[in-house]
């Protein structure tokens, strides 16, 4: 018998009956865990939050831009104007405050600091200019503007609150690394006062919905640096009875307040903007009546492009639309938090907390008031209304939390990685992950 037929002849060996469990050494994930597992080890890598702020933040620019043009077109010919005319000028405020988020993401952390007190001083002289005769100019019953020249307008405010943000940084800083922040008159001083000067300055022309955004980036100063509860039940109830006297002497305010959920806009239309912003709203249906197919733009829902355009974005992308315009600041909310929370840096703590809440507070307030939850404060949406005024401080602010992102060890680290070598990258190399790399292995290598 030859070699062949003898190992022909010979048994094999039997196969071991399948019990259905994984085999020894590790575990096979099923499809749904094991998605979850890959979803989480990606969430929690390095660069998540600087992808995050980065990319939503363009988004809701670029969506911005999209429905400021489609939601401006009818008030610009009942201006008189070419239809594109509020696009042009959003799209140049973009272009502008482009350049102003990659001048800050490019900046080092020290010239941040370097910049909080001139851009307080800058932000004080241009708030104090608004209340002059001939040189300030109001809008909607607001004294909060200047005139630049021709159909060019400014609104000091805005960059009073990118000023309050990375001065109030910086100084809580410096007290920490002195570790002062424990006691009272160095929490408090001068930090209240400044913040206190800058409201003022606001109340004077009117605006009270920009200084309810300023004091609640106070707060959030205040909270990170590690404030007593009592002084929070303080100062709200201080804020409280101030905001009830201001809203009490105010028919404007007051009205404002009893639209709250109105369905009707009442005997003197006074309920007008609120309840014709929710039938836009209720017009969109999941998937909206179609991009430019609004009905309430045309001259039914005031401000369409600018503190309704939540409203228009409602009836043209329906549900759909408005829901990905919340996940987009849900997530730069969440990016914002993130890069607060794992520095290691005093001043990047207070400053990325301190954009976070603003833009935040900002965007909740303005759809509160859309969704008829709220008062309708006058703020516009951030990132997505019409306005260069507060567009081009905001971009900056998100430039400060780009910066802030890549300046983390880990993040570093992984864009350092990323680097490419005479514009490829290293032979038999290939990156596995954003946290280490992986030498490839010889063909044949077990």
């Amino acid at each position: 018998m030859t070699a062949r037929s003898a190992k022909a002849a010979s048994p094999r060996p039997a196969r071991r009956p399948s019990t259905g469990r994984p085999p020894r050494g590790g575990r096979v994930l099923g499809g749904p865990r094991r998605l979850y597992v890959q979803a989480k080890r990606a969430w929690d890598r390095p660069l998540t939050a600087y992808y995050l702020v980065l990319g939503g933040s363009l988004l809701l620019i670029v969506l911005g831009l999209v429905m400021v043009y489609s939601a401006s077109q009818i008030k610009a010919l009942q201006y008189g104007l070419a239809p594109s005319y509020f696009f042009r000028k959003q799209l140049l405020a973009a272009v502008l405050g482009g350049g102003l988020m990659l001048v800050a993401a490019r900046m080092p952390v020290r010239l941040h600091r370097m910049l909080a007190y001139p851009l307080l001083a800058g932000s004080v002289f241009l708030m104090c200019l608004v209340q002059v005769p001939g040189i300030g100019v109001a809008v909607n019953g607001n004294q909060n503007w200047l005139n630049l020249g021709g159909a060019f307008q400014m609104q000091p405010s805005e960059f009073g609150k990118l000023a309050l943000v990375l001065w109030g940084a910086d100084l809580l800083a410096r007290k920490h690394d002195k570790k002062l922040l424990a006691q009272w008159k160095h929490l408090l001083v001068p930090l209240i006062p400044v913040a206190f000067l800058l409201l003022g300055l606001i109340m004077l022309g009117g605006d009270m919905g920009t200084a309810v955004i300023l004091t609640a980036v106070l707060f959030g100063l205040l909270w990170l640096a590690g404030a007593p509860t009592r002084l929070f039940v303080g100062v709200l109830s201080v804020a409280g009875v101030v905001a009830a006297l201001l809203i009490k002497t105010s028919a404007n305010r007051m009205s404002r307040l009893a639209c709250i959920g109105a369905t009707d806009p009442g005997p003197s239309d006074q309920c007008w903007q609120a309840v014709h912003g929710i039938y836009a709203l209720a017009s969109g249906g999941f998937f909206g009546s179609g991009l430019g197919a609004s009905m309430e733009k045309w001259g039914e829902l005031p401000e369409p492009h600018t503190d309704f355009i939540f409203a228009i974005a409602g009836e043209e992308l329906g549900l759909a639309g408005t829901l990905s315009v919340l996940a987009l600041f849900a997530a730069l909310g969440y990016a914002g938090i993130r890069v607060a929370g794992r520095t290691e840096d005093s001043f990047v703590r207070y400053a990325a907390g301190g954009v976070t809440t603003w833009i935040m507070v900002q965007a909740m307030i303005n759809i509160g008031a859309v969704l008829g939850l709220l008062p309708i404060a006058g703020v516009p949406l951030p990132l997505f209304s019409f306005g260069g005024s507060a567009l081009l401080p905001t971009m900056f602010a998100v430039g400060l939390l780009i910066a802030f992102a890549r300046d983390e060890p880990a993040a570093r680290a992984a864009l350092a990685m990323r680097q490419p070598v005479f514009g490829r990258k290293p032979a038999g190399v290939r990156w596995k992950s954003m946290r280490r790399r992986v030498k490839k292995r010889p063909s044949g290598e077990r």
